[in-house]
């Protein structure tokens, strides 16, 4: 069977503060803690200045990334504009260096914590031996290295949560770092001389190198646009939370410098900044030590939580981005392959240890950290590029931010971060000859195979695009195997009476403690699904599409994307007799009727395989019967059946009040231009006298209950005893309405009763 291009999105779930917090978060992690001695000693006292220059080369960029993350809404980020406005070759290089980028930023991370870890175990009396030509550092961070590359095997991640605590631990160890050293600082005699003079010891070319070398822990921003499709509002949420981000960071880095630099007690003859340099990844440890008993401490945590987070998170995006290069067919097939049973891309995470361990054990951290800068000032590069292009390009996108003084800002970041880059070759010629390595090798692969590949994978989405745009679109959600024929066919009914198109929907739920992006691994397994209903669409002649959606919570999936497609239509399917504890746990179907702004429709059990020849639409008089009729029409024109609508009289209404009724009736059958039988039943039992019908047909076309989630659940419901007593398939059908919820509907007056 063909294989159907099928679309994976995740819900929207992150807040302001979450996105602002991811940006922060990426941005203070280990390079901070890590590189600042080292930086100090390129640069001396001028190293506040690097930082602050650094904090205006990065904003040039962050503009792009705002305004183009405010008007792409969907999971990628750079990697995709570039692809989008650039050359095919420029979008794959992109998509290359950024995994290398994100690889060798896990290096500095895994070498960071191998001197912290080192350090403490030092300090408790352990020495790790030398093994070979590894240091113990080495050996640490090659161990670390493994571990989580083993976590994220695994299948465990970071989620948002969990690093909302960790983004504000490291905040609040580096504030208190801040406050008690400038304290500190200030109550030194002659401070500003001491750690401050000569302020440019190296000239200007120190102050280049040194912005160079800490490049990487001005970067981090570019994730909250990577998590565009996770943002709530992401038009007006992204650019915010990237400016928000810089606010918190930059003014930090500063006061870390400046603390680093006046609060250090160097040895006689040698200058506050060459006593960092000479620290190197532990300088920082070293000046809080004089701050305050455990000051020492508070910042060997905050470097090991910081490089253990920054580790995580980096063997994770690496990984991912190499998944999904495969997965678009730039790299072979077997880097999209998930385990069996870890549903993890295990060989892309294998792969990209390999490129982690080998850059940590034969570099010195510098160097590593070189490499990886150059890497990211390239592909921030890129970024510029593209936003120029894409300005001209697609003028028509909905931008929530437009950046300032266009083009010149831009320009300016391409030179900025490309000047940088090439100035870098004056501080590690190794780290530049292994960024041009890996460039010159991602060209070889583009041009001897993913070229050909790439263009034989967008022919293939071409074909499947969508045909045109309808004015009506059903959304049909596909859960299992058993209920797909049944499901499709409620769905080809609507869409054949509309000229539509349908939408099938795999919502892969995530549990609350897991990332969402921990389900994009899982949305394979519902591929084999998808191409039959996809297939079932085509020999019926309907326009069809399928998406798989990753979400916390099933409903939400179904609703966000109901909402973006701009769905008429919302198809589900339940059991018929659920029992109490199945019901709660299938309360997906009653939020998506409840909270939907679309139509829905509920199709307890299945239709005959032979088609359905007889429909029963038991009549009340509120709008969701009125639906079921209009559907009804639908139904008979697409398999020619018989419709019969019965209403039930409790032998003691008077008969004009069921001479009114009937009429109310046959008015409605007739704006909706229906060939249909109305009767009447004489019965004081509404449930007896239906469910008798039912026998006689394959279908009960019925309006939905109304209520919220308490109310169906727990409620008494003729419409429910209706469906779990018929012996044929029974489908409701709801009009979307606004309503009460059921506490303020506790405070009505009396009880609304089921009209049938």
């Amino acid at each position: 069977m063909a294989k159907f291009q099928t679309e994976v999105r995740l819900s929207r779930e992150m807040s302001l503060l979450d996105a602002t917090l991811i940006g922060v978060g990426a941005m203070i992690g280990a390079g901070i803690f890590v590189l600042t001695g080292i930086a100090a000693g390129v640069a001396g006292p001028a190293l506040i200045v690097a930082f602050a220059l650094n904090g205006v080369v990065t904003l040039f960029t962050a503009m792009s990334y705002a305004e183009l993350g405010s008007c792409y809404h969907d999971a990628g980020g750079g990697y995709r504009w570039t692809k989008e406005a650039l050359p095919r070759w420029a979008g794959f290089l992109s998509g290359w260096m950024d995994w290398f980028a994100h690889a060798v930023a896990c290096s500095v991370y895994a070498l960071g914590f191998g001197a912290y870890f080192e350090y403490v175990l030092n300090e408790m009396g352990y020495h790790v031996p030398h093994w070979a030509f590894l240091s113990p550092q080495k050996l640490l961070a090659v161990s670390i290295a493994i571990l989580f590359a083993y976590i994220n095997f695994r299948g465990a991640s970071e989620t948002g949560k969990v690093g909302n605590i960790v983004t504000g631990t490291k905040i609040v160890i580096l504030l208190i770092f801040i406050v008690l050293g400038v304290g500190f600082v200030f109550h030194q005699p002659h401070w500003e001389s001491s750690g401050f003079k000569p302020f440019f010891p190296n000239g200007w070319s120190g102050v280049i190198k040194a912005m160079g070398l800490t490049f990487i822990a001005f970067e981090g921003y570019e994730i909250i646009a990577q998590s565009s499709e996770e943002i709530k509002d992401p038009k007006r949420n992204i650019p915010k939370a990237v400016f928000y981000s810089l606010i918190i960071v930059i003014p930090i880095y500063l006061l870390v410098a400046f603390v680093a630099l006046g609060g250090v007690h160097p040895p006689n003859g040698m200058t506050a900044w060459a006593y960092l340099g000479a620290q190197k990844e532990i300088a920082l440890v070293d000046v809080a030590r004089h701050f305050f008993r455990g000051g020492a401490l508070m910042i060997l945590l905050a470097g090991l939580i910081s490089t253990m987070s920054a580790l995580n998170a980096t063997v994770f995006s690496s990984s991912r981005m190499a998944f999904a290069m495969g997965r678009d067919r730039n790299f072979p097939g077997f880097f999209s392959r998930v385990h069996a049973k870890r549903n993890t891309p295990h060989w892309a995470i294998a792969l990209s240890l390999l490129i982690i361990i080998f850059m940590a054990i034969s570099l010195p951290i510098e160097d590593v950290a070189t490499a990886s800068d150059v890497m990211f000032l390239l592909i921030f590069l890129q970024v510029n590029l593209a936003l120029i292009k894409l300005r001209k390009k697609s003028p028509e996108l909905d931008r929530g931010y437009f950046v300032p003084l266009f083009p010149y800002i831009s320009i300016a970041g391409i030179v900025c971060n490309l000047g940088l880059a090439l100035y870098m070759l004056t501080y590690s010629l190794k780290a530049w000859l292994v960024a041009a390595g890996w460039i010159v090798a991602g060209f070889l692969v583009y041009k001897f195979y993913s070229a050909s590949h790439e263009v034989e994978h967008e022919r293939k989405v071409r074909a499947l695009e969508r045909l045109e745009r309808k004015e009506y679109r059903v959304l049909a959600c596909v859960s299992d195997k058993e209920s797909l024929a049944s499901l499709a066919e409620a769905a080809f009914v609507m869409a054949k009476k509309h000229n539509a198109e349908v939408i099938f929907l795999h919502v892969v739920e995530v549990d609350e403690s897991e990332p969402l992006r921990a389900g994009l691994t899982e949305s394979a397994a519902s591929q084999e699904l998808l191409d039959e209903a996809c297939w079932m669409a085509i020999e019926r002649g309907i326009p069809v599409r399928a998406i798989v959606r990753v979400s916390h919570k099933i409903s939400q999936g179904i609703v966000d994307t109901a909402k973006e497609e701009e769905c008429n239509l919302i198809v589900q399917v339940r059991e018929k007799q659920p029992t109490f504890f199945e019901r709660f746990f299938t309360t997906a179907v009653d939020t998506v009727v409840q909270t939907a702004p679309t139509e829905t429709a509920v199709l307890h059990g299945t239709f005959p395989r032979e088609g359905i020849r007889r429909i029963l639409i038991p009549f009340g008089s509120d709008i969701h019967t009125r639906l079921a009729v209009e559907m009804a029409q639908a139904f008979k024109d697409f398999y020619n059946c018989s419709i019969k609508i019965a209403v039930v009289f409790d032998p003691e209404v008077p008969f004009p009040e069921r001479g009114e009724k009937l009429e109310d009736i046959r008015k409605v059958v007739s704006e909706n231009s229906l060939e249909a039988e109305v009767e009447a039943i004489h019965e004081t039992d509404v449930l007896r006298a239906i469910l008798r019908k039912a026998r006689e047909v394959d279908l009960v076309l019925m309006g939905a209950r109304t209520g919220d989630f308490l109310q169906l659940l727990l409620g008494k419901s003729l419409t429910r005893e209706i469906t779990e007593g018929a012996p044929c398939a029974v489908l409701w059908v709801k009009e979307y309405e606004e309503r009460p919820s059921f506490v303020a509907s506790l405070f009505k007056a009396g009880h609304e009763e089921a009209e049938t």
